[in-house]
């Protein structure tokens, strides 16, 4: 997990900013594309790439690497044994955005973060 850069973060503190990004990677691994704003999505992009990495890998360690990330062992499971696989000729940019639009209440940028 990348440190929390100083300044202005997601979330408040760099342990939320953490959780936020183990959780959308947790999803987008569960459910292969998730609806979430733009800031979010473009600092979740690299933790998922490198997940993916790991999971091609598939040994004990990168599996315990993964793990310190997100921590849902049903997630880590999907992830070595079936999304993973899918990109063993793939060399990297797993992840694509897609922009929605603004979101009516706040105004906020909207994307989807899918697996390629």
């Amino acid at each position: 997990m990348p440190k929390p850069k100083k300044g202005p973060r997601l979330g408040g503190s760099p342990s939320h900013q953490r959780a936020m990004l183990a959780n959308l990677a947790r999803e987008v691994i569960l459910k292969d594309r998730i609806t979430t704003t733009e800031t979010r999505a473009k600092l979740a992009k690299p933790v998922i790439d490198r997940l993916i990495t790991y999971g091609k890998r598939d040994t004990l360690h990168t599996r315990r690497e993964a793990l310190k990330v997100v921590t849902d062992r049903a997630a880590i499971q999907r992830l070595f044994d079936e999304v993973a696989p899918r990109y063993g000729e793939r060399d990297g940019g797993y992840t694509r955005i897609i922009k929605l639009g603004r979101r009516q209440g706040d105004g906020a940028s909207m994307v989807i973060l899918e697996l390629v």
